[in-house]
């Protein structure tokens, strides 16, 4: 093609493979350069995070501590994300049924004050949360009955993260990957590549997260779930439980997996998940999920998110150089817009 142009990317995270399945179907020649052994997760809190990420896609529940822009990407990317599931192999798990928001009965004050939060944020497209009483509730998620205070966020979705990750992967035809090479240093049309020197391209992208110190100021941040197998459970949307001390998230996926998250450590550790954690984890999803006490623990994953001072990311664009890191806990839900934003600039 007269327009194609060879691109290196930094990094085979989210924000890499999705950059070189874009890239790939634009008729460019793209290569991909990563530390890690392969394209396959392995859960031990080295690689990259967007396997351990429950893959929920909340534009309005974040914005109990995030900014309207969040909210506008977040929107933005879930229209992208149903058109990008359809064109990729399998396809990956995704569905848009909103979310709940969950209280006890001691905690609706708490719960008051996040949805009042929520309120104070106008952003075009984006449903306010809807109350539920006990029959709504039951009607739309039986395994959820008895639960105090719900309430149903429209509009929001969630995807499969390792499945989808795989797909992007499999689905880029034609890009080359490098695995066991890491990136340590980089300027407007070129990568340095540990064993192979300087590799030349006409744009590089730096989607490498933590692996971009020094040149940007990024810091890791802990975050911790664990896996379940729940036959039976039924759970059809993600939920959040609005608790004084937690933000616990249950996330339902396809096999009877259900994933409990929600733990925020500013800590660059990435020793196995403690005890404390793994117990407030699952004693939270218990309470309002009774049927998960005959659940099997599949795994206790951890791992860091790339987040800069203001915890907002960054898209920066220069002739022959493109940075995006930053995204912080909103990786699933920016990286569509944010990616559109890069290469549209």
């Amino acid at each position: 093609m007269a327009h194609a142009k060879s691109m290196g990317i930094a990094g085979a995270g989210l924000l890499g493979r999705l950059l070189a399945w874009q890239l790939s179907r634009a008729g460019h020649a793209v290569t991909v350069f990563d530390p890690a052994d392969d394209a396959v997760a392995r859960f031990d809190g080295q690689g990259a995070a967007g396997f351990t990420a429950a893959g929920m896609l909340s534009p309005l529940a974040e914005l109990d501590n995030a900014t309207s822009d969040i909210a506008v990407r977040g929107l933005r990317s879930v229209g992208l994300w149903r058109d990008i599931v359809r064109q990729l192999p399998g396809p990956p798990h995704f569905a848009e049924r909103g979310s709940l928001m969950l209280a006890h009965r001691a905690d609706k004050g708490s719960a008051e004050r996040v949805l009042a939060r929520l309120r104070n944020h106008e952003v075009a497209g984006l449903m306010p949360a809807e109350t539920l009483d006990a029959a709504a509730l039951a009607a739309l998620e039986p395994a959820l009955a008895g639960v105090a205070h719900a309430w149903l966020l429209p509009g929001e979705a969630q995807i499969d993260a390792v499945a989808a990750m795989a797909a992007l992967h499999d689905g880029a035809a034609g890009v080359r990957w490098c695995w066991q090479r890491r990136v340590t240093d980089l300027e407007p049309g070129a990568l340095y590549v540990e064993g192979l020197g300087w590799q030349r391209f006409d744009t590089v992208f730096d989607v490498r997260g933590l692996g971009a110190r020094p040149a940007l100021p990024v810091r890791g941040v802990r975050g911790e779930t664990v896996w379940l197998h729940a036959p039976g459970l039924g759970l059809t949307r993600p939920v959040r439980l609005l608790h004084p001390r937690h933000r616990v998230y249950v996330v339902p996926r396809p096999g009877d997996v259900v994933i409990v998250g929600a733990s925020e450590i500013e800590s660059e550790d990435r020793s196995p998940v403690s005890l404390q954690s793994a117990v407030e984890l699952m004693a939270a999803a218990h309470s309002v999920l009774p049927a998960l006490a005959e659940a099997r623990i599949l795994r206790l994953d951890r791992n860091l998110r790339p987040a800069l001072p203001d915890h907002a990311p960054v898209v920066e664009v220069r002739d022959g150089l493109v940075r995006i890191n930053g995204l912080f806990r909103h990786g699933w839900l920016l990286a569509p817009a944010l990616v559109e934003e890069a290469l549209a600039a």
